[in-house]
C-alpha cells in the first residue's frame, strides 16, 4: 500500500479538485460541529485542511501527524502547530481535549485498536471525535489519483462497529462528496449541485463517511457472553411467601 506524504497531500489541497473536496467536507463538518468557545481541538492524520473554521474560537487547536505522513508547518505563515506522533502514544496529557478530528488516518493504520486506545485516553469525560474515512462503495473509492481513493476504504457499519468495540459511542452518520470522481473543471464546478441532491438520490455513494462518536465512560469491549441463571434452592425459599401463623384460640374465645 502507498501511503501519501504530508506534502502529497498538501499539494493535492492547494489543487483545483483538493480545494472544492475541502469545502465540502468542511460544510459537513461545521453541521456536526458548530464552532464552540473555549474548546481544545486536535487533528490526527492529515487534518489540517479541515481545522481553520475550529480555530478563531477554539482554546487552542493543533494537529499531530504521524510519522509515515510526515509534518509540514501548520498553519503557514504563522506559528506552527503540527507535530510528528506515534498513534500508540500521542505526545497529550490524559484527559485533556475536547474534540478530536481524524483524517487521511483510519484507512492507513494498521493497529487501528491501539491508535483508538489512544484517543480515548486523551480524551475528556465529554469528549467527542469524527473520523473522516473513504467510502468502500463511494465514488471517490477507486480514484487513486486522489487520496479519497488511496489506503483501505471502509463501509459506515464496519467503522460503526469498530468503536463500539473499543468504548466509544457512535452518535451519528454522513456522507460527503457526491459530485463524480472526474477531474474535469466542468464537473467540479458542478460539486455543490450534486452535493445538494446527492445525500438524497444516492447517499450510499458519497466519497466520505463522516462519522461522529462520543466517549463511553463505562464500556465493556466486546458484547459479553449472556449466561443463564437458573434460581437455586435457597432463592425459590427466600422468595416463597411464608405462611400466616394462625393465632391459638379455645372454643371459649370463638363464642
Amino acid at each position: 500500500m502507498r501511503y501519501p506524504t504530508a506534502y502529497d497531500l498538501k499539494s493535492f489541497y492547494n489543487g483545483f479538485t483538493g480545494r472544492i473536496i475541502r469545502s465540502l467536507i468542511r460544510a459537513r463538518l461545521l453541521e456536526l460541529w458548530p464552532a464552540q468557545k473555549s474548546l481544545r481541538y486536535v487533528g490526527l492524520g492529515y487534518a489540517a485542511p479541515y481545522m481553520y473554521p475550529f480555530m478563531e474560537l477554539a482554546e487552542r487547536s493543533f494537529c499531530v501527524m504521524p510519522p509515515n505522513l510526515g509534518v509540514h508547518q501548520w498553519p503557514e505563515e504563522e506559528s506552527n502547530l503540527a507535530c510528528l506522533g506515534e498513534d500508540f502514544n500521542l505526545p497529550l496529557e490524559t484527559n485533556s481535549v475536547d474534540r478530536i478530528l481524524v483524517a487521511h488516518h483510519l484507512e492507513f493504520l494498521e493497529h487501528p485498536e491501539s491508535a483508538f486506545r489512544e484517543m480515548y485516553r486523551v480524551l475528556k469525560s465529554t469528549g467527542k471525535i469524527i473520523i473522516v474515512v473513504p467510502n468502500r462503495m463511494g465514488l471517490w473509492a477507486r480514484a487513486d489519483w486522489s487520496p479519497l481513493g488511496m489506503g483501505q476504504p471502509y463501509s459506515a457499519r464496519q467503522v460503526e462497529a469498530f468503536l463500539k468495540d473499543n468504548n466509544f459511542v457512535h452518535e451519528r452518520t454522513c456522507q460527503a462528496v457526491f459530485t463524480p470522481a472526474f477531474q474535469g473543471a466542468l464537473w467540479l464546478r458542478a460539486a455543490f449541485i450534486f452535493e445538494k441532491i446527492g445525500k438524497f438520490l444516492y447517499p450510499a455513494l458519497g466519497g466520505v463517511h463522516i462519522i461522529e462518536a462520543s466517549k463511553q465512560l463505562y464500556a465493556t469491549k466486546g458484547r459479553g457472553t449472556p449466561v443463564r441463571v437458573s434460581a437455586g434452592g435457597r432463592v425459590k425459599k427466600a422468595l416463597s411467601p411464608k405462611p400466616v401463623p394462625t393465632p391459638n384460640t379455645s372454643p371459649k374465645d370463638r363464642n
